[in-house]
């Protein structure tokens, strides 16, 4: 039979994907792998569950393979796969990952360092006693059962759940487009926030959290942030602190020991110790010398030996920052509730759940207060026949077979159709004295109890008080100590570099063409401890040389107006004899980007009080604090100062105190003024004018002065002439004036400074390239003698013999040994 075009239904192939996938993801948040808020389990957990009570797999009988079980589950609940039953069966046995576990299991069930089960073949298994208070009452009708995956039987719903399993219990669960994780909690706190709940629904969050003031994790441990915690308990979601707890002990041979007694929730020990192990062989932290796994029956024990001298607390913070010693974990309250996902607080939780626990003692009351009734109306049919026994005696012996006497007795004697079947099932051995008695007696006990479940039924108030009540026993029967210890805030690590890099002195050296190297002293000393044994390239020269320490900081500052700070261990380490690496391999450095100024410091912290004074090309002046620069974003570089497109940063200097400032310019022009005169202004701002300056002309050098500076300046022009001028000579000044002369123009053509120094504090063989191919060595020490200070504006005298025509096109500047501190270019 052919089929007509209208058996057909026309979709297209993106709608079915859609359509098809969106029933799949439903399927997976709803059934697979997110709890539902009642009983806070996933329906595979509670298949477990259910099935181990049907097959009376209960506290009070032997141990069962754990085969079976899963063979059971799979066969008759959940027919997807025998792994992830077992797999489930394993977390609901583990006492490190559940707070309460509901599962008593013999054998191999994995350990906290994640060794995983023994095969389901070997191990054994049972409900444990608080398993039972989840399932008890289950076949009284209090929750709603459905068909099985295959019609064959029937499978709960939810549990009763007598304890608020979700929030004791906790659970992680990944889904498409969800993920839920739900710390543990304590039980006995849980139970004391549902009551206060229950007699006060109205009540605040915050009066909420003196009941439950945080999670309790199985492991125990320290929590931080309770203001995350408050976040998370309010919105459903937040990031806490999970970290260690630790003591100290005296170990052997003077050294020091510290134990971790418990881990975080969720790290696997073994990974844990494997991480210390790799930091003490990477030599990471300074003073750590051995980790142990001292773990035994009694309890976790990690001890770390560490030597008699080290930073305990300042080692401590290092592993807390770099391994699982403390780690983040992020709140996401996602249940289903009102069988669809929802993220829900703490309060609303427990709300859901009271809701739930209300409607299983009702549905629960109404099952006995029928059952009750039931028998109380045969209790009633069974006194009133045996008050005219006689009577029934004979009507039942008058009857033709069983329906004979039913009928007689309901139309004699006024009896039911249920009262008659009772009658009629009592022996003659009941009948005496004290059988009647008894049926009396329990007829006051049925008026009784169905007295109290109508209550129950009819008053809130009952109700609540029952609810109360059982979970107080519960309570009371299974509740322990908190194992979690709770802080408020969390602790921002900062680690002391002293721990992760060993305190060494090491020569730094960074060549005219920036390449820096960072070399030991022995490696310094056995190659001639001179710089003129340096490794060099062709033709390059050592700029910058330095003795510190591989626990300092180098700063950096460039012609454009970056800063950059190193840490100096992190500088290649390389023999005194290696050329060293480029430094744009460690800074980010433009193409055309120039060293202006290098400082090793101790640290940002150690000068935060100083300023950085900043002198450009054009005259501008700028001072800002040390601290502004004190930024996360070093070795990528920040901006220093703001700057003009045509131009450059001459000179950047570091002064701690109120100095003047001596500017020089090519030309031949400078000006002494009073630092105070350039106000303290942000990072990334321009400055203020120093110097005006003529067209063409440009700042060569500055220098940044004590006062009275009674120091010698000595330039070299163009043409090498020499002249040496005291810095008194130079007027104090105010700023942004021209200026004065320091060499007397000439008509034909002016004065053109290609270098100077201040004498007193010489670091730098300088070198001059003249047009003519020439290497010229400028001799400054031997002016000294040769040449007197003469007077600002007078002229200078040729020193350095150049030809007729040559002039220095260039000039070089080889740092000296005694350069060990620190270099601004003065």
């Amino acid at each position: 039979m052919s089929l007509s075009h209208e058996d057909y239904l026309q979709m297209s192939v993106r709608d079915v994907y859609r359509s098809r996938f969106s029933d799949y993801a439903r399927y997976i948040i709803l059934s697979r792998a997110i709890p539902d808020v009642r009983d806070g389990l996933k329906p595979v957990q509670r298949r477990v569950l259910y099935s181990m009570y049907k097959e009376k797999n209960t506290p009070d009988r032997p141990y069962r393979k754990s085969a079976k079980t899963v063979g059971d589950v799979m066969g008759n609940y959940h027919p997807h796969g025998d792994s992830s039953i077992y797999e489930t069966m394993v977390n609901l046995v583990q006492p490190h990952k559940m707070r309460e576990p509901l599962i008593d299991g013999h054998g191999h069930w994995g350990t906290v360092d994640g060794d995983n089960a023994a095969a389901m073949r070997y191990t054994e298994a049972r409900l444990k006693p608080i398993a039972m208070e989840m399932l008890v009452d289950i076949e009284k009708e209090t929750v709603d059962f459905i068909s099985n995956y295959d019609n064959t039987t029937k499978e709960p719903v939810v549990l009763p759940a007598r304890f608020p399993n979700l929030l004791v219990n906790g659970v992680t669960g990944i889904s498409i487009g969800f993920a839920t994780e739900i710390p543990t909690h304590n039980l006995r706190e849980v139970i004391n926030g549902t009551v206060a709940l229950l007699n006060k629904p109205e009540m605040s969050l915050q009066e909420l959290m003196s009941y439950i003031p945080g999670p309790d994790l199985p492991g125990g441990g320290i929590i931080q942030g309770k203001d995350e915690i408050r976040k998370a308990y309010e919105k459903g979601a937040g990031r806490i602190i999970i970290r260690s707890k630790t003591h100290t002990e005296p170990g052997r041979h003077g050294r020091q020991l510290i134990v971790i007694d418990e881990i975080p929730y969720t790290v696997k020990k073994k990974a844990l110790v494997s991480q210390i192990e790799e930091e003490i062989l990477e030599k990471n932290v300074d003073g750590l010398l051995e980790v142990r796994d001292e773990t035994d029956r009694e309890g976790l024990r990690v001890v770390l030996e560490v030597r008699k001298d080290a930073d305990i607390e300042g080692i401590m913070n290092y592993l807390l920052k770099k391994t699982d010693m403390q780690i983040s974990y992020s709140f996401n309250m996602l249940v289903i509730a009102d069988t669809r996902p929802q993220q829900l607080g703490l309060k609303e939780i427990l709300m859901y759940y009271i809701a739930h626990q209300k409607e299983v003692i009702t549905r629960r009351t109404r099952y006995d207060l029928d059952r009750a009734e039931k028998r109380l109306h045969i209790v009633e049919g069974i006194i009133k026949a045996i008050s005219i026994l006689r009577q029934v005696i004979d009507a039942i012996m008058d009857s033709e077979g069983r329906e004979d006497a039913r009928t007689r007795l309901i139309e004699k004697f006024d009896f039911t159709y249920e009262q008659a079947e009772a009658i009629l099932d009592i022996r003659l051995h009941q009948l005496t004295k004290l059988d009647i008695k008894k049926y009396e007696k329990e007829q006051k006990e049925l008026e009784k109890k169905i007295a109290a479940w109508k209550g129950i039924l009819s008053s809130e108030k009952k109700l609540n008080h029952v609810l109360e009540k059982e979970l107080t026993e519960i309570r009371d029967k299974y509740g322990d100590d908190r194992r979690t210890l709770l802080q408020d805030k969390i602790e921002e690590i900062e680690i002391d570099i002293s721990v992760t890099v060993p305190a060494e002195e090491v020569i730094l050296t960074i060549s005219e063409d920036q390449y820096i190297k960072r070399t030991s002293m022995r490696s310094f000393n056995s190659s001639g401890a001179s710089i003129e044994t340096c490794g060099l390239k062709e033709g390059d020269r050592v700029r910058h040389f330095f003795k510190t320490n591989t626990i300092h900081r180098l700063l950096l500052m460039t012609n454009e107006g970056n800063f950059y700070d190193i840490p100096i261990h992190e500088i290649p380490d390389a023999r005194w004899k290696d050329i060293g690496t480029s430094l744009v391999n460690i800074v980010s450095l433009g193409k055309d980007q120039r060293i202006v100024a290098v400082w090793p410091v101790e640290s940002i912290e150690s000068i935060k009080d100083a300023s950085f004074v900043f002198v450009t090309g054009t005259g501008m002046v700028k001072k800002t604090k040390v601290e502004e620069y004190d930024t996360n974003q070093k070795k990528r570089g920040i901006t220093a100062i703001k700057l003009k497109p045509d131009d450059k940063v001459a000179s950047v200097h570091l002064v701690d105190e109120q100095k003047e400032l001596l500017l020089v310019s090519y030309s031949g022009q400078a000006i002494r003024f009073s630092l105070s005169e350039v106000p303290v202004t942000g990072r990334n701002t321009a400055g203020v004018k120093g110097i005006k300056l003529e067209e063409d002309d440009y700042v060569v050098h500055s220098y940044a002065l004590a006062a009275d500076d009674e120091r010698i300046l000595q330039i070299v022009t163009r043409e090498g002439i020499v002249k040496r001028t005291a810095i008194l000579q130079f007027p104090l000044q105010g700023r942004g004036g021209k200026g004065t002369l320091i060499i007397r123009r000439r008509k034909v053509q002016p004065h053109e400074i290609v270098i100077s120094l201040l004498e007193e504090s010489f670091r730098f063989d300088v070198i001059g390239e003249t047009n003519q191919g020439r290497a010229v060595l400028i001799e400054w020490e031997a002016y000294r003698s040769q040449l007197s200070v003469n007077d600002q504006g007078s002229i200078g005298r040729n020193m350095l013999n150049l030809g007729i025509g040559e002039e220095f096109v260039n000039v070089h500047m080889e740092a000296r040994m005694e350069e060990i501190e620190s270099s601004d270019d003065e």
